[in-house]
């Protein structure tokens, strides 16, 4: 699944791809996959690139939150919440920060 993500946010030339597994440390999910956008409008086309990849390869999307805005737009797959950011708000939410006692592993380390 994160490959399929992966593939698709660069596809749309998304930035900073990373993931963090944070399996048995949330019952949110397995892992969290961020990806940057430079603006409002590429992270809709990353988002929406996601999202229908996801759907072609009959993985679940079970909802998106966000895309109106552009600015974090969140997409839940289940065992996956995939996080696009604007550059701003990245910084400003900064989750690497806030889970970085978890192992952080480059996209490229899958």
């Amino acid at each position: 699944m994160i490959d399929v993500v992966r593939d698709a946010a660069l596809e749309k030339k998304g930035e900073d791809f990373i993931t963090i597994d944070v399996t048995g440390r949330t019952i949110l999910a397995d892992a969290f996959a961020i990806v940057t956008g430079r603006s409002k409008i590429q992270t809709r086309a990353i988002a929406d690139a996601i999202v229908e990849s996801c759907k072609i390869e009959g993985l679940p999307v079970r909802r998106v939150e966000g895309h109106s805005d552009g600015s974090w737009i969140l997409i839940d797959l289940g065992n996956v919440i995939v996080n696009v950011f604007t550059p701003d708000q990245r910084q400003f939410y900064n989750l690497e920060r806030l889970w970085s006692e978890v192992e952080k592993r480059q996209a490229q380390g899958l």
